[in-house]
C-alpha cells in the first residue's frame, strides 16, 4: 500500500481524482494538475449521499456500500469532465483513531563548527519520527486498552532552529543546538486497508491517503506563513476534526465523534419523523427557509446538542493550551458547519473561560476561494462543505513537488518507520 508521496503515472496535465469519503456524502473532484506551477484546475465534481450504514464515526463500516456510493460520485465527476477515467487519486481519512501531533527533538552537535550535511540531517529527522511513533502508539493503547497496528500517513516539517534561530533549510549551517519539529499523522491499518480495498475495486492508483485535518489546514493560502496562526474546525456527518496551526506550522489535530448526523437524529426523535425527513428539515433550517415558528422550535431542540458539541471543541483544545496561548482566529468548514447553532455556540464567551485565548475568538467560514492553488472551473464548489475535497486536491499538488530538499529527506526517513 502506498500512503505517502507521488503515485506512479501521475504526470503534468493528466487528470487526477480527489475522493472525500464523508459520513453523509461522498465527494469526488476530477482536476488537472500543473505540477510545475503548483496549481490544479477542477473540471468535474460528483456528490453522492451515503447509505446510513456505510460509515460510523468517520470510519468505513460497509466497504461494498462505500464502493457503490464512490462509483456513482466518480461517474458524475467524470461525466462533467468529459473524460472516461482517471488513473491516480488522493483519498481522505478521518475518524477518532486518526492521530496527528507535532514532535520536537533537541539535538546537541558534538562538533558545532562542522557544517550540517545530509546524513546528519537525516539522522536527526529519524530520531523525531521514532519519538513521534512511540508517543502516538502509547496514546492509542491507553485509549483503547489494547495494542493496535498503525501507519504513518502524513508528515510535514513544522519548525527548524539552530542555536535558537529559525531557518527553513539547515543544510550547510553551523551551530551547536539543533531543534526540529515535525507534524505526523497516524491511522489504524484496519481503516487504511479498507481504503486500499476501495481504491483497488475502483481501479485507482493511490497517490496518498491523507488525514483530512492536515489537508484542510495546509490548503489555506496565507501571505506571511511565519505569522499565521489559526484553529480549523471541520464538521462532518459523524465527526468533528480540530486542527491547530501556530506560526505557520500544524501543531496537531484532534477528532471527536459528534457531527451533523447527531443533530439530524435529535430532530428525528423530537419530531417523530424519518431520518431523511429530519435531514431535509435540518438543511432548510440551516438555509433559513423555514417559517419563524418552525425555526424557533428546531433551534430549541438543537440547543442542548450544540452545547455538547462546543464542549467537545473545548476538550480538544485543552491539550494545545498546555504549551502556549491559543490562536484567536477560528475557521469553520465541512457539511455540518452550516448549522447556525454551532457558530452561535462558538460565539458565546462561556466555553473559552478555561482556555488561554490571546483575545476573543473570531469565527469565520472557510470558503472554496480560500483554498490555495485550486481553481474551480465547474462553478459547483460554492460552500464550506467543498473545502475538504479541494484541500485533498491541493495536497496532491504539494506532494508531487519533489524539489524541496527537506521534503525529500523527510520522505526517506518516513520509510524507515515500521508499523
Amino acid at each position: 500500500m502506498r500512503f505517502f508521496g507521488k503515485g506512479r503515472g501521475a504526470k503534468n496535465n493528466e487528470p487526477l481524482l480527489a475522493l472525500d469519503i464523508g459520513t453523509d456524502v461522498v465527494k469526488a473532484l476530477v482536476f488537472v494538475p500543473d505540477f510545475k506551477n503548483k496549481k490544479g484546475n477542477v473540471i468535474g465534481v460528483g456528490r453522492t449521499r451515503q447509505k446510513y450504514g456505510n460509515m460510523r464515526s468517520g470510519a468505513i463500516s460497509d466497504i461494498s456500500g462505500v464502493i457503490e456510493a464512490s462509483q456513482d460520485a466518480i461517474a458524475s465527476a467524470l461525466n462533467q469532465a468529459k473524460i472516461k477515467r482517471v488513473k491516480s487519486a488522493i483519498m481522505g481519512i478521518a475518524g477518532e483513531l486518526v492521530k496527528g501531533t507535532t514532535t520536537t527533538v533537541h539535538y546537541e552537535r558534538p562538533n558545532p563548527e562542522d557544517k550540517i550535511d545530509l546524513p546528519e540531517l537525516k539522522n536527526i529527522i529519524q530520531k523525531v519520527q521514532w519519538k513521534a511513533y512511540d508517543r502516538i502508539k502509547e496514546q492509542l493503547v491507553w485509549e483503547l486498552g489494547h495494542d493496535i497496528d498503525i501507519k504513518l500517513i502524513n508528515a510535514a516539517i513544522v519548525d527548524v532552529r539552530i542555536d535558537g534561530y529559525r531557518i527553513t533549510n539547515p543544510l550547510d549551517f553551523q551551530g551547536k543546538s539543533v531543534s526540529v519539529s515535525i507534524f505526523n499523522a497516524y491511522a489504524p491499518m484496519l481503516h487504511l486497508g479498507a481504503l486500499d480495498s476501495i481504491a483497488k475495486e475502483l481501479k485507482l492508483d493511490l497517490m496518498s491517503i491523507a488525514a483530512e485535518p492536515f489537508a484542510v489546514s495546509s490548503s489555506v493560502g496565507y501571505e506571511d506563513v511565519l505569522d499565521f496562526s489559526a484553529i480549523f474546525i471541520d464538521v462532518g456527518g459523524g465527526t468533528t476534526d480540530v486542527a491547530v496551526v501556530r506560526n505557520g506550522g500544524l501543531e496537531g489535530t484532534k477528532m471527536f465523534a459528534l457531527g451533523g448526523r447527531a443533530f439530524t437524529h435529535r430532530l428525528e426523535k423530537e419530531l417523530t419523523v424519518t431520518f431523511d425527513e429530519a435531514e431535509a428539515l435540518k438543511l432548510k433550517y440551516s438555509h433559513g427557509k423555514l417559517a419563524r415558528e418552525s425555526t424557533d422550535q428546531i433551534n430549541e431542540f438543537l440547543e442542548g446538542d450544540s452545547q455538547v458539541w462546543v464542549g467537545g471543541v473545548e476538550l480538544s483544545l485543552m491539550e494545545f493550551a498546555k504549551t502556549d496561548l491559543l490562536p484567536s482566529t477560528i475557521y469553520l468548514c465541512g457539511g455540518g458547519s452550516g448549522l447556525p447553532n454551532l457558530q452561535a455556540a462558538l460565539m458565546r464567551p462561556e466555553w473559552t473561560q478555561n482556555l488561554p485565548f490571546t483575545k476573543t475568538p473570531k469565527i469565520s467560514f472557510l470558503q472554496p476561494k480560500d483554498v490555495a492553488h485550486i481553481v474551480d472551473q465547474t462553478g459547483m464548489l460554492v460552500s464550506p462543505q467543498d473545502v475538504t475535497p479541494m484541500g485533498l486536491a491541493n495536497l496532491a499538488i504539494d506532494l508531487a513537488d519533489n524539489e524541496r530538499v527537506m521534503a525529500n529527506i523527510l520522505r526517506r526517513a518516513m520509510r524507515s518507520i515500521k508499523s
